[in-house]
């Protein structure tokens, strides 16, 4: 039986697809946009492409193009119709024609395999966008819960990274120390990335060996995954007593976060948000470091992925509404004092937020002895 997540789920999907006179609707996926695939199956592919097809009726197949990935996918979901299909298109072609004429919808169209985007007038798709993206981004009780539980692992995970930030310690040692304290916890899945350095480090990325040493910032973002959602927390700390240099830099994104989160509420839109968090980094003369040159959004959803709608952009205007779950981060490059980051998590209330995270918004120091 599908799990309680997963059922809400599902009558969620077939109101969506009824309101929109959609009869057939077709999700792919893979490891990196896992989230649409994840939302109607329950399964978090890991390798390969998969295509599933969800039927009006209830029925649904989930189609695999790795062996181990379907026989993982057997084991651990129920409610589909598991099928290892190295010619993936071919069968996701033959399944539909097998449909008869219905309303065929698919979703992410960018992901649509050439093979069936030009599959002639045998399959028409529409786009599912509008069945599936609102309910990715707004979650039900039950997700919440999910995503509150993960947010209290960013916290505990947080002190475990900071306690484990030691001169002489190499980045990747951090990293093994919390994929050790998620795996702990039953935590399968976190995506994690860490600066370390001063003022040359432009940004974040997976461990390279760089060893710690005084003086140092040291940035990460945790984002762990309980039960198919993410939650994620931003901080920084620094080797050692901080400068006042590293201080007054600091105190930047400090009131950049803070002006972020105070806009977040229900019927402001993500432009909103990232304006309010750029117009303080304009007011102190550092606006250019809120362009993609330096910076890559300042902020996102988060859910059944980590990096999910909205962006937080100026030029993003979708609506805020109750129940969305995203993260605030005014991640960028300060030119005096490198990359930092802080960033937290919270859900979209018609007044206001629910903040996610525990953690004070402080620059963290350990001792660099």
């Amino acid at each position: 039986m599908p799990s309680i997540t997963h059922k809400a789920r599902l009558d969620a999907l077939s109101d969506a697809m009824k309101a929109q006179n959609v009869e057939v609707f077709l999700v792919i996926g893979n490891n990196w946009h896992a989230d649409y695939l994840r939302y109607a199956t329950d399964f978090g592919i890991q390798e390969g492409q998969g295509i599933a097809i969800i039927r009006a009726d209830g029925s649904a197949t989930l189609m695999l193009d790795d062996p181990t990935e379907c026989e993982r996918a057997r084991a651990e979901i129920s409610g589909c119709d598991v099928q290892y299909a190295p010619q993936l298109v071919k069968e996701a072609r033959a399944q539909l024609m097998r449909s008869g004429n219905r309303n065929v919808a698919a979703s992410p169209m960018h992901l649509l395999p050439y093979g069936l985007v030009n599959a002639g007038n045998d399959v028409r798709f529409a786009d599912g966008a509008p069945v599936i993206e609102r309910l990715l981004m707004t979650k039900m009780e039950v997700e919440l819960d999910c995503i509150r539980r993960a947010s209290k692992l960013c916290d505990e995970g947080y002190i475990v990274f900071r306690d484990a930030a030691r001169p002489g310690r190499k980045d990747y040692e951090l990293v093994a120390e919390m994929e050790g304290f998620f795996r702990a916890h039953g935590i399968a899945e976190n995506f994690m990335i860490i600066g370390v350095g001063g003022k040359e480090v432009r940004g974040m990325a997976p461990p390279g060996g760089k060893v710690l040493k005084a003086g140092d910032l040291v940035t990460t973002e945790l984002s762990p995954c309980v039960d198919g959602y993410y939650a994620q927390v931003c901080r920084t700390l620094v080797v050692g007593q901080a400068s006042e240099t590293q201080l007054k830099a600091f105190s930047v994104y400090q009131e950049a976060l803070e002006a972020g989160i105070k806009t977040v509420k229900a019927g402001v839109t993500a432009a909103d948000v990232a304006r309010a968090e750029n117009d303080v980094f304009r007011k102190y003369g550092l606006g250019q470091y809120t362009t993609s040159e330096y910076t890559r959004v300042r902020g996102h959803g988060m859910g059944l992925f980590l990096d999910q709608k909205p962006q937080i952009l100026e030029d993003v205007d979708i609506e805020l509404v109750d129940g969305m779950t995203m993260i605030v981060h005014p991640n960028t490059y300060h030119p005096d004092a490198g990359y930092m980051v802080l960033g937290d998590a919270m859900v979209v209330r018609p007044g206001g937020h629910e903040l996610l995270c525990g953690l004070p918004r402080d620059l963290f120091s350990v001792s660099a002895h």
